[in-house]
């Protein structure tokens, strides 16, 4: 073939590939648009069904509250009526019973002085007897209508003013929430979660941070924090299992929360942390990442190891003490190449560590700087980076003495900055602690 047609080919097989990969993008954003039609159809129709649902459950509740004061109401003009109409009863029976009495006399006198004078005399005499027992001149006391309850019933318009303004208000209805989650860091067995506030006209008072699995056997979300943070480290999670996560933020003085962000997958490829199980004097929780100091050894002070070299430089080691017991010099919280060089202390070569009392030790050296003492509720943090990979010395390849970790620990407000020589490349360590008194409760994470 020619040198044009080479070229035309040439030309030809690269427009070809142009037009499949512009073809693939225009698919991808396609399949974008797709998404967010789902996202947008799908959202409204749950915020219908939430509208729907909460109002005819308050339509309910007002009903029944009503019906519920509507009934208390009468209840009362019941019992007023009731207590007010029976001195009025007691009252006309006995007027009633003297009206009889009345007409009975009135009866006996008139024929009292229709009879013969044989018996006018006896009549006569009877009729007046019984008119003085009936004392005539006695009358009961009928009360006036200003002493007599008049029932009625006060009606508050205002209420319906009321109501129709705090309804007028109830509710809204937004595009977008007003927090997103920003970032989600894998971490051992957990995963790391920062949001951001979105609407900068929000006022948020308090974040709600909640996960599941995913899936459709994912069950319901759970709350993993609540708190004025914007990061959350969620423990206890399985590796290689993906999780969904929302957020969502409570304004200043409201009671209710902000629609929740847009669900976001995230995962760990990373083992959790775990103690070793088998150490004489402690006692490991079920997950093993909690470690107790059960039993005390003024002779000795024994390391529980982790389980595996399981930290990796470039990631933040935290320990956090939830109960104490009596400090010892020899106590240490720390990381170490190996586990398997005695089981006596951590303070020691290859390793570094935090005593409890706050003093740093460096392969066995104690360092002059100092962070403060290990109580309740301290968090002790490692984070390390490589300074070299390999020899810097040309000359002698076998010497790994300028292998450095650039190694911060912080506890407190305080942290300490320094490089820790090894004789080896490594890139994932061992961590441990020891304490020679009972009572010391770690957790890791």
């Amino acid at each position: 073939m020619s040198v044009e047609v080479d070229v035309l080919l040439q030309e030809a097989k690269e427009s070809i590939e142009a037009a499949q990969n512009y073809r693939s993008e225009l698919q991808q954003r396609l399949h974008g648009l797709n998404q967010a039609r789902k996202q947008v159809r799908g959202s409204s129709g749950q915020a219908r069904e939430a509208l729907r649902r909460h109002f005819a459950e308050l339509q309910a509740a007002a009903t029944r509250l009503l019906t519920e004061r509507l009934t208390t109401l009468l209840a009362e003009v019941d019992t007023i009526e009731a207590d007010s109409i029976k001195p009025l009863d007691d009252c006309q029976s006995l007027i009633e019973h003297g009206v009889g009495q009345a007409d009975e006399l009135l009866r006996e006198g008139e024929a009292a002085l229709r009879c013969g004078l044989g018996e006018k005399e006896d009549k006569l005499g009877s009729f007046t007897k019984k008119a003085m027992h009936i004392q005539l001149d006695s009358l009961p006391e009928v009360p006036a209508l200003v002493d007599v309850p008049s029932v009625s019933a006060q009606l508050d318009d205002s209420l319906l003013g009321l109501l129709r303004d705090r309804v007028s208000r109830h509710g809204s209805v937004s595009s977008h929430p007003p927090v997103q989650i920003e970032e989600l860091q894998e971490r051992p067995g957990s995963i790391f979660v920062r949001w951001c506030k979105v609407d900068e006209d929000f006022a948020a008072a308090d974040y709600r941070l909640q996960y599941r699995r995913s899936g459709s056997g994912g069950g319901q979300y759970e709350d993993a924090y609540i708190g004025r943070d914007c990061e959350f480290l969620v423990l206890h999670l399985d590796p290689h299992i993906d999780y969904l996560f929302r957020v969502c933020a409570r304004g200043e003085g409201r009671t209710e929360w902000s629609p929740w962000s847009i669900p976001q997958t995230g995962y760990t490829t990373l083992a959790p942390h775990e103690w070793r199980s088998g150490t004489e004097g402690y006692i490991l929780s079920s997950r093993r990442n909690i470690a107790l100091r059960n039993d005390s050894s003024q002779s000795r002070c024994p390391v529980l190891y982790s389980n595996a070299p399981t930290y990796f430089c470039g990631q933040t080691l935290t320990f956090k003490i939830s109960a104490a017991g009596q400090m010892d010099r020899r106590d240490g919280l720390g990381v170490c190449i190996g586990s398997d060089r005695g089981g006596e202390s951590l303070q020691r070569d290859q390793a570094v560590c935090i005593s409890t009392n706050g003093a740093v030790y460096v392969n066995g050296k104690e360092m002059t700087n100092q962070l403060p003492a290990v109580t309740v509720g301290s968090a002790v943090t490692f984070d390390m980076e490589v300074v070299n990979l390999f020899p810097v010395n040309n000359n002698n390849l076998s010497d790994s003495s300028n292998f450095k970790l650039r190694v911060t620990i912080g506890s407190g407000n305080r942290e300490v900055v320094f490089d820790w020589l090894v004789d080896q490349a490594v890139d994932c360590l061992f961590f441990g602690c020891c304490f020679v008194h009972s009572g010391w409760k770690v957790l890791v994470f």
